[in-house]
């Protein structure tokens, strides 16, 4: 039932998906089984942002484009590579430590390369395809309220789709188990917001929780649009991650996802922004993202550990 959905139940990836995982398992070869399974965390790295991936102990990595199903990203701060690892951890109720599996995407791809829509989600298909429950997916954003500043995170707690193109085709999405999901569950989990606001705390990183604006671009938004999408209830804008979201969210998966301001939007007092601006400010907020991305490994894996428990 490759790429198709029971009532009740979230979808499966589809098959191309499932091959690239079989792929990418076989290349890694003996060390992709490691002593702690699959990869229970998938992780989208987003622009400036690559350079997370080396944190991650027992570090191998392919390119993308050798899955035979993502598509090359042509954007700028998007390299294009398959990570996986390991990341230490501890457990916030028994204390304990230990390690949690990660396969991360460095980069992704986006509408305005010109690819089809069902492309754009097809990383979170291949994290799904090796196991990952839980996704953490990153960006690089505008701020829409004045009181923000270059290099704050926020953790996303809504989206606000002005594109709405159908992300999913190619799946079947009409079945009323995945609709009864999709209404009755938020898209990003409540746990892992809290969760990654307290890391933010805890690291001394500014943060808050948001929704964020999705367009097309790749030119940024007029002083017009600013002010538009700050009465429309946006508080950062972007041009990514929710194809992603409703990717994973039919898949099953736990979904969270955080923006790097890079930029704060001034329609009165408007400033030049170029991908290299973007790049450096996204890179310069990566230890409270490294923060969250550590606290989202945690509560995976009491999140396993309660599941197994419960099966039991």
């Amino acid at each position: 039932m490759v790429g198709k959905s029971l009532p009740g139940r979230p979808m499966q990836p589809r098959a191309g998906a499932v091959a690239a995982a079989a792929s990418v398992e076989a290349a890694r070869g003996p060390q992709g089984a490691g002593t702690r399974g699959r990869p229970r965390l998938g992780v989208v790295l987003g622009t400036g942002l690559g350079g997370l991936a080396d944190r991650l102990d027992d570090v191998w990595s392919m390119p993308s484009r050798d899955t035979g199903w993502l598509v090359p990203s042509t954007a700028t701060g998007h390299a294009g590579r398959v990570v996986c690892g390991s990341l230490g951890i501890r457990s916030s109720l028994s204390g304990r430590t230990g390690a949690c599996d990660v396969v991360m995407l460095q980069g992704r791809v986006h509408g305005y390369e010109g690819h089809a829509p069902e492309s754009l989600s097809r990383g979170v298909e291949l994290l799904a395809a090796l196991g990952a429950t839980t996704v953490l997916l990153t960006n690089a954003a505008g701020g829409l309220r004045p009181d923000m500043q270059v290099g704050e995170l926020v953790v996303l707690n809504d989206h606000i789709d002005l594109v709405r193109q159908p992300w999913t085709s190619g799946r079947e999405t009409a079945a009323a188990g995945v609709l009864r999901i999709a209404r009755a569950t938020p898209c990003y989990d409540p746990l892992l917001v809290a969760g990654m606001l307290e890391a933010a705390r805890s690291a001394a990183a500014p943060a808050r929780a948001g929704v964020y604006a999705h367009l097309t671009g790749p030119s940024y938004e007029t002083r017009a649009e600013y002010r538009m999408l700050r009465k429309f209830g946006a508080d950062v804008v972007g041009m990514s991650t929710v194809p992603e979201v409703i990717a994973g969210r039919q898949l099953g998966l736990r979904v969270a996802a955080v923006s790097v301001v890079t930029n704060v939007a001034r329609p009165d007092a408007p400033a030049s922004t170029d991908a290299e601006d973007v790049c450096r400010a996204a890179a310069a907020a990566a230890e409270g993202v490294w923060a969250m991305l550590v606290r989202v490994a945690e509560l995976t894996a009491e999140h396993e550990a309660n599941a197994e428990k419960r099966s039991l």
